[in-house]
């Protein structure tokens, strides 16, 4: 299977790419499935059902409100994040719903879309199921679908143009584990992102992906901005959490002005850390509200990779062709872990979606930092070994607590790998492929209480209230 960098980093909406973003994507795909094949004049009436992790944490991950958008053909990469939750809405209100975005049916949300909160579809634990009716009853089409993290979507059922199907593209260096990867770097003589470059250039030319990386950093550090500007002081949802950046940044700030009256730098040691830190609260912030976000890889653990790339660039150096390169890194482990394991916190929990993260952010920091293949691999592999067994566990379905605290703790993980790395030759005991399959075995031997389904671990023992 062949995977490209700009499968794993996409633009989207908060809160959860495997639950918003996923849904999302799976209702448009069915709403617009009825145009292709001539059954939307006839639809009267759409069934969605949402089960497994969806139905458990549905509510508070936004699937409810994602498969609406979706219905009516909204993107995740284009919706308009500020009226979404007005347009969400007016559909309940009103009982109607323009599926596919201009043919008007009734929509009563309470009947129409179903959350099985204890009834799990096989293939995987983030299944949903769409059916249309005519005027009379009768079924018209019904697909099921799963969102298998990422804000990836499967059909395994249907046929033609809305079956998602293994890319069988040929890539110039193909690989799908860590010593692969290593071989090809070996056998070039080039860098995992001229390896990850050269296998891009199967799909689009080399300027085309550079504008796209390059665009992707651009929603990153806007989502960061957003995030550090907004002026509402607790996040939706019921828990009252309070939003943490835009204070953080104004004390930072204040920090550095006073320094700079001084003439003298900041001398707090951990000046960059603090940094770092309101880099990822500012993006998990912004995707617990619904903001736009780039899945990285997904949206739970949205805020490392932009943390520490913003770290670099701050602190280090900004060109942009570090950027590319950075991410392009961190995008060949990426792909290690779709390969390998998974990056669903449905299916191995935390440790897919932060741990994934965590070690794709130290690949791509080690990488400009310097490092050769092997340290690069070594940084990767510090990332998710000290996040294994990691549960996913959110308090009221929401992606707030621990999730949001979570990314900037991992973030900090991240560059001390990267910087630990750096300090070997790139020989170590345990090698990624290791770590990889270990966290596959976890998280297939982890209960379904801890993995996004808020029914054990924090959820449980913490009051929402």
């Amino acid at each position: 299977m062949a995977l490209s960098a700009l499968d794993l980093f996409s633009v989207g909406i908060g809160p959860s790419s495997s639950h918003t973003v996923g849904p999302m994507r799976a209702a448009r795909r069915f709403a617009l499935s009825l145009k292709e094949i001539g059954l939307l004049e006839e639809t009267r009436r759409v069934h969605a059902q949402l089960f497994g992790s969806l139905g458990a944490t549905g509510h508070g991950h936004g699937s409810d409100r994602a498969v609406l958008l979706g219905l009516e053909a909204e993107d995740p990469e284009t919706v308009d994040t500020d009226r979404a939750m007005e347009r969400v809405s007016q559909v309940r209100a009103a009982g109607t719903l323009a599926l596919c975005g201009s043919h008007e049916i009734a929509f009563d949300t309470d009947s129409d879309l179903v959350l099985h909160r204890r009834e799990t579809l096989p293939t995987h634990p983030n299944g949903m199921t769409f059916e249309a009716y005519d005027g009379s009853g009768q079924s018209l089409l019904r697909r099921t679908y799963y969102s298998v993290g990422g804000g990836f979507v499967v059909d395994e059922d249907a046929s033609g143009s809305d079956r998602v199907v293994e890319d069988s593209t040929e890539v110039r260096y193909p690989f799908s584990t860590g010593r692969e990867l290593l071989d090809r770097c070996h056998e070039s003589g080039l860098g995992i992102a001229e390896v990850m470059m050269a296998n891009e250039l199967s799909w689009r030319t080399r300027e085309q992906v550079r504008t796209q990386l390059l665009h992707l950093w651009d929603v990153m550090q806007e989502c960061v901005e957003s995030g550090c500007t907004r002026t509402e002081t607790t996040l939706p949802g019921g828990l009252k959490v309070r939003r943490r950046a835009p204070e953080l940044r104004a004390r930072l700030q204040e920090q550095e002005a006073a320094a700079r009256e001084g003439g003298r730098p900041v001398l707090d040691p951990l000046w960059a850390m603090e940094w770092v830190n309101l880099y990822a609260l500012a993006v998990n912030e912004e995707n617990a509200s619904g903001g736009r976000i780039v899945t990285a890889p997904t949206n739970g653990a949205a805020g490392i990779i932009p943390a520490v790339l913003h770290f670099f660039t701050r602190f280090v150096d900004d060109d942009e062709d570090k950027v590319v390169e950075f991410l392009l890194t961190a995008a060949a482990i990426g792909i290690l872990f779709k390969l390998g394991a998974s990056i669903s916190g449905a299916e191995v929990g935390c440790q897919g979606e932060v741990g994934s993260a965590c070690s794709m952010a130290a690949a791509g920091l080690c990488a400009v930092l310097g490092g050769s293949p092997e340290q690069v691999e070594n940084a990767a592999e510090i990332g998710i070994e000290h996040n294994l067994g990691l549960t996913c566990d959110p308090v009221g379905g929401l992606v707030q607590i621990p999730c949001i605290e979570r990314n900037a703790i991992a973030s900090v993980k991240a560059i001390n790998a990267a910087r630990l790395s750096r300090h070997g030759t790139g020989e170590h005991k345990v090698s990624l492929d290791q770590a990889i399959k270990t966290m596959r075995e976890t998280g297939r031997d982890m209960k379904v209480k801890y993995k996004e389904t808020s029914r054990g671990g924090l959820a449980v023992n913490v009051i929402e209230c």
